[in-house]
């Protein structure tokens, strides 16, 4: 019976421990007042600063909605421009509270690096992009060719795997950032430049003349892009993924920054949900019940992210693609709100 005591004692202390680390993040961005976002070090369309030093991206409105969430401010924001390199141990060392980085999302990250991911917030394959002036349609017809690669990233091991199963050779030629790789494609260091697709659109625009460039068709990958947060602290990743929810629920009942208002006094039920109305709401997630409606109201729902950052309104203009609702034809799916 002492030892029951004694072991019932011990689990009571653990999950005290476990309570007092699972809040600590967010206690910490509390105290702080403001949110430290990992982003990109300028990727138009994901996360790039304009002129006077403002950010702007599909991964910047995930910080945003975190900040609406936790401190009912989508600008109370500082972000922290990382390399590919960098990025991880950045998370890791607690430099940042939230990598949202287009990083895509692998086995080895998620199992090995005391990371969790977070969900998907734009599903994307890894391309090609070359000059048009090499009259080339297809990747497989350049054997030999001298590649433009970002270190650190999964784009590596997808091409030496690419190119090894169609028997085909490649130079290699490796930069630290994303801007250095744009620029050896644009000097003519490489004939070829492979990232994820929606990098190579948004590279694109950053050239002399874009037109002289073109994506090829070849999609050979799967690259699941989304934010991450460190191990060992479930609210914080909870708080991350109905964050992330909460824009994917917010277009799925017709909710947007301009609407929302108007919306919140009709007596769907769903919408009471996820207004917290009704329903859990915020409570235990440590955050006000009208979280998500924050979200919603200061930062838009998934489509308003989407079409303002790569979409129809931005120089990007990709389409919704597999990024489309599911009920749209796309596979961007999130968890209700009950």
């Amino acid at each position: 019976m002492k030892k029951a005591i004694k072991l019932a004692g011990a689990a009571l202390a653990l999950t005290a421990v476990s309570g007092m680390a699972q809040a600590a993040t967010l206690d910490s961005v509390k105290e702080r007042g403001y949110l430290q976002c990992g982003v990109s070090t300028g990727l138009p369309g994901f996360s790039s600063p304009d002129e006077k030093g403002n950010w702007t991206g599909i991964d910047v409105d995930v910080c945003r909605a975190m900040a609406a969430a936790t401190l009912g401010d989508a600008s109370k924001v500082k972000y922290v421009p990382l390399t590919a390199k960098e990025r991880f141990t950045a998370l890791q060392s607690g430099e940042i509270d939230v990598l949202s980085r287009n990083t895509t999302w692998t086995q080895t990250r998620d199992t090995s690096l005391g990371l969790n991911f977070v969900g998907v917030n734009y599903y994307d394959g890894q391309g090609f992009m070359v000059n048009k002036s090499l009259n080339v349609s297809s990747a497989k017809e350049l054997d030999g060719a001298t590649v433009c690669i970002q270190a650190g990233t999964t784009t590596e091991l997808n091409m030496a795997d690419y190119f090894r199963e169609n028997k085909m050779t490649y130079q290699p030629l490796v930069f630290d950032t994303s801007a250095q790789t744009i620029a050896g494609f644009e000097t003519g260091r490489c004939d070829m430049l492979t990232s994820d697709q929606s990098q190579l659109y948004a590279l694109r625009t950053k050239l002399a003349k874009p037109a002289d460039a073109v994506v090829l068709p070849e999609v050979i990958s799967k690259e699941p892009l989304g934010p991450v947060v460190r191990q060992g602290d479930d609210q914080w990743l909870n708080i991350a993924k109905w964050s992330l929810y909460a824009l994917v629920n917010g277009e799925e009942l017709g909710l947007t920054s301009t609407n929302i208002e108007t919306q919140m006094k009709g007596d769907n039920p769903a919408v009471s949900r996820f207004i917290g109305k009704t329903g859990p709401g915020g409570k235990a997630l440590n955050l006000p019940n009208d979280f998500a409606y924050q979200i919603v109201k200061q930062v838009g729902n998934y489509d308003e992210v989407f079409e303002r950052n790569v979409g129809a309104k931005s120089p990007l203009l990709i389409k919704r693609g597999i990024n489309a609702l599911w009920k749209d034809g796309g596979i961007v799916y999130a968890p209700p709100f009950r």
